[in-house]
């Protein structure tokens, strides 16, 4: 009885995090900190913000990526600028990945580095997801970030890729250039910080946020590839994830239909296939997990709604495609279950225009 108790919570415990995803506390003190170089006063923000201060001493806690949303959108509104974070020493200065970064300076090479950096990336942010996409001589390495259920700043994704082009050069101990950088968002006024921050050309407007690696420097052996420390900082980051629930098969299936889900409904045999179970074996476990395969699609596509209906550029049938939803009605149908309401009608409530009357307020000038 006690074994299947705490099972139960494990799974509660999950499940609220599908609503409320979360960042560390050393990554968001790493953000403070980058915001206090930058002239602001760091803790009014993070109090306008709802961020306990006092949590970021703490490096188990977590902090709700909504509230991490709101951080960088006081902290732009406030600096005045738009390109906020677009300068290559500020992450090598101020970003912390905590263990991750052990684990990918003791791999063979940056791309199994990389690779490490997305399987793990949880224990900083399970609102994170990294693809790979290879092309000739080289891959994309694609960033995005779900679970928020307010429009996304863009300099909170911007923000995030430069750290990885510079976690690249960390680890290799070599001035990596990515070729190419690509955003969703429109071009700025003024794209030169961009283009100084990355060293590369780079795209507004595209369909994806990456940044191009060529493959020479992603097959290049690390000079710390150490395979003993590989596997006892592997050992310790699970153990995190376990901690963060974050190592169940129901989140491993929840990852893994987040994954495919543009591509249209992911099938169970699917996904037990990619997990390397059977399917008898992986039903098996989500019901001892209390939990379903059906369940986890239903979660998974609510919380993806939430992301796209929060970004204006994306059509409401293309929501339902990346959905996975056959047709639009079936989509309406599921949003009036989830938000009580249509998806327009959501999505007019997600940008309501108050929002930037209330952030304008949430942080009065230095003078007041």
């Amino acid at each position: 009885m006690g074994r299947y108790r705490n099972t139960t919570n494990r799974v509660t415990s999950r499940r609220q995090s599908l609503s409320k995803r979360s960042s560390s506390s050393i990554w968001v003190k790493g953000l403070a900190d980058m915001f206090a170089a930058q002239g602001l006063d760091a803790q009014r923000l993070l109090t306008a913000s709802g961020i306990d201060v006092a949590v970021l001493a703490k490096p188990d806690a977590r902090i709700d990526v909504d509230a991490i949303s709101r951080l960088w959108e006081l902290a732009v509104l406030r600096s005045g600028d738009p390109t906020l974070g677009m300068d290559r020493e500020q992450p090598r200065r101020h970003v912390n990945f905590d263990v991750i970064g052990y684990v990918m300076l003791a791999s063979q090479t940056l791309m199994a580095g990389l690779e490490s950096l997305a399987r793990y990336y949880a224990v900083i942010s399970d609102a994170i997801t990294l693809e790979f996409e290879p092309v000739p001589d080289g891959c994309w390495l694609a960033i995005d970030l779900f679970g928020n259920a307010q429009p996304l700043p863009r300099q909170r994704l911007e923000y995030s890729l430069l750290t990885v082009a510079t976690l690249c050069r960390w680890i290799t101990r070599r001035d990596i250039q990515a070729l190419a950088v690509e955003f969703t968002y429109p071009q700025p006024d003024n794209d030169e910080p961009y283009r100084r921050a990355f060293g590369c050309p780079v795209r507004f407007g595209q369909p994806s946020n990456r940044m191009l690696l060529a493959q020479s420097d992603l097959e290049a052996p690390l000079l710390s590839s150490d395979p003993v420390l590989f596997g006892m900082h592997q050992r310790v980051i699970e153990a995190r994830l376990e901690r963060l629930g974050n190592a169940s098969t129901g989140h491993r299936v929840s990852e893994e239909i987040v994954r495919r889900l543009h591509l249209g409904e992911p099938r169970r045999e699917d996904i037990a296939r990619s997990l390397a179970m059977a399917d008898r074996t992986l039903q098996r476990r989500l019901q001892e997990e209390d939990t379903s395969f059906q369940q986890l699609l239903d979660d998974a596509r609510r919380e993806l709604a939430q992301k796209y209906l929060a970004e204006p550029r994306y059509a409401l049938g293309q929501v339902a495609d990346m959905l996975g939803f056959a047709d639009q009605s079936n989509f309406f149908r599921a949003s009036k279950r989830w938000f009580g309401v249509s998806p327009g009608q959501y999505r007019t409530r997600l940008l309501c225009p108050e929002g930037l009357d209330e952030l304008q307020a949430a942080v009065p000038s230095e003078a007041d």
